[in-house]
């Protein structure tokens, strides 16, 4: 059985699982149909926020953000994560208290105002299209790569999916299909982030390896990533662009953002009681941080991956870049649902992969007869890029040095799918 064949009827198999569940917890009421009948353990109710937050945004973009932003992707780690600080705390066990089904409900009674409830209305509204629209995105880039079509006919398939289970089923069902989801989530983010750890740095837990060596190089993995893309022009992996103020109210918008999103918060409507809402938050911040622990060691990799494949050898060396018809299968596939893209400018048949926007490094690389980046990426497909590249060995890097530092002979790297 090759192993497409396998992927289709492994992935067909988790969809007729969602759809079995949402045909067994058929919502039969209003009450199962907006808050699950408020009889969903906190246990589950965790899994399941975990799930909803484990949506495109973190599953497929977080990664994405952390490989290219490097530290200054921490603020989203710690937003995130600290929003549901604030919603344990704050908002989730008093939403249960008041007893109603939805958040405009809450404020027009709290305030005795119709005008705020129509408020807290638009405002859910104007929230739920604009978070919908970056879902929507990440549905799109699953289902084209899994379909082989187009990011718009891949969006189209996954919202006909989604549509249907959860007008069937409603919070019930939903719900309880989620808890399904984020066993398969977590399955198929961690099983990857594991063995491409343990081929990189010989270390099979992805948040140790994030600061481990890597295996063949000897140096520590984020050392070798920062002499790798400072040498391609690119600021140093480790280093923070942004000041103390801005990482500060970067995190609390955040923070205030996770902790008022609407299809987060009316979770915490479908527990039994008060004190299973502050249980279930408790739950849903240890099964979130399975995934947010994991994301900084993949997205690393990830950048490495990516830059170490483009750059086959020393900066500037007339063989030191991959042949474009030598490109991963990979890298093929990636091309056809429009997430690489790459333009010979100089038209010598090899993948230029340098940050054109640093002029020191443009009037160097200009001495090499480079003519600009030729390689484009789409940041939301790194850490899918990540799992789909296999047997990547890490014998060699660009300058696997400190920056700085003398350089080393180069040794071969072959990362190939």
């Amino acid at each position: 059985m090759d192993l497409t064949t396998l992927t289709y009827m492994v992935v067909g198999a988790s969809f007729a699982l969602y759809i079995g569940i949402a045909f067994w917890s058929k919502a039969q009421g209003t009450g199962d149909f907006y808050v699950a009948g408020k009889h969903v353990h906190p246990v589950a109710n965790g899994m399941a926020t975990a799930a909803d937050w484990m949506s495109a945004a973190s599953f497929i973009s977080m990664a994405g953000l952390i490989a290219f932003l490097g530290y200054d992707g921490s603020v989203y780690l710690m937003g995130w994560t600290g929003g549901y600080v604030l919603l344990a705390l704050l908002l989730a066990p008093y939403l249960r208290k008041f007893g109603k089904y939805t958040v405009p409900e809450f404020i027009g009674e709290r305030y005795y105002s119709r005008t705020a409830r129509v408020v807290a209305v638009i405002c859910l509204i104007i929230i739920s299209f604009t978070y919908v629209a970056g879902q929507m995105r990440g549905v799109g880039i699953v289902f084209s790569r899994f379909l082989g079509v187009d990011i718009t006919t891949g969006l189209l398939v996954g919202m006909g999916i989604v549509f249907f289970y959860a007008v069937l089923g409603g919070m019930k069902g939903i719900t309880y299909t989620q808890v399904a989801q984020y066993c398969v989530l977590i399955f198929a983010y961690t099983v990857p982030a594991v063995f491409v750890s343990l081929q990189v740095t010989g270390v099979a837990i992805p948040q140790i390896a994030f600061g481990s060596t890597v295996a063949d190089g000897g140096a520590w993995l984020l050392t070798t990533l920062d002499g790798i893309v400072t040498d391609l022009g690119f600021p140093a992996y480790t280093d923070g662009t942004k000041s103390g103020i801005d990482v500060f109210f970067i995190t609390l918008a955040l923070m205030i953002g996770t902790a008022g999103l609407p299809h987060v918060v009316v979770r915490f409507f479908t527990v039994p009681r008060v004190r299973d809402a502050r249980i279930s938050a408790g739950y849903a911040l240890l099964f979130i941080a399975i995934l947010y622990t994991t994301a900084p060691g993949v997205g690393a990799i990830a950048r490495l991956n990516l830059t170490t494949t483009m750059q086959t050898g020393p900066v500037g060396a007339a063989d030191g870049n991959l042949v474009y018809e030598e490109r991963p299968q990979w890298f093929r596939t990636w091309e056809e649902t429009g997430l690489l893209s790459f333009t010979d400018h100089n038209a010598d048949g090899r993948i230029q992969y340098y940050n054109d926007a640093n002029p020191e490094f443009a009037a160097r690389a200009a001495e090499y007869g480079w003519k600009g980046n030729e390689l484009t990426v789409d940041r939301t497909s790194s850490s899918l890029r990540t799992r789909r590249s296999r047997g990547c060995r890490t014998g060699w890097s660009p300058s696997s040095r400190p920056a700085g530092s003398p350089r080393r002979s180069p040794r071969r790297r072959d990362c190939f799918s």
